[in-house]
């Protein structure tokens, strides 16, 4: 187990990519965690004028609201789910060098994996915000003309 200098800087090289990946990642997770923060904060509000009176208005937005929160908690399990495997796929690599065990097909089968984690996360994202703006323009005001 003799590793070289320039091994190191190699794979070091080769882990760039993913490790930009994962910033992306993250960032995705911060925005999913945040719309979810606004849908509790949301549901939390409503659920405290429900407790004080019943309005079929409050629990028919509250149905929508539990169902992007369902949404978005499919999106953020996804989004880790992408990042771990992430993370592995970077271990792998160092891990495949130190040991001179070929891991290419590991390495390369967990990318595909995370990859397709992500693109579900983004679907079930997407799904969420189509919900979230069908609801805003349902609700939405009508403007009376001028007299």
């Amino acid at each position: 187990m003799n590793i070289q200098v320039g091994d190191v800087g190699h794979i070091i090289q080769l882990a760039i990519a993913p490790v930009f990946l994962l910033t992306g990642v993250c960032t995705n997770l911060m925005v999913l965690t945040n719309r979810l923060a606004r849908i509790i904060d949301r549901s939390r509000v409503l659920e405290d004028r429900l407790d004080v009176g019943y309005s079929d208005s409050y629990l028919n937005e509250l149905d929508v609201l539990y169902q992007r929160s369902h949404l978005i908690n499919s999106s953020i399990t996804l989004s880790t789910a992408c990042g771990l495997l992430i993370c592995l796929v970077i271990a792998m690599l160092f891990l495949g060098d130190i040991t001179n065990i070929s891991l290419d097909k590991y390495i390369a089968g967990m990318f595909v994996v995370a990859m397709m984690a992500l693109i579900g996360s983004f679907c079930f994202l997407l799904r969420e915000i189509f919900i979230a703006s069908a609801a805003m323009r349902s609700h939405r005001h009508v403007r009376r003309p001028l007299k």
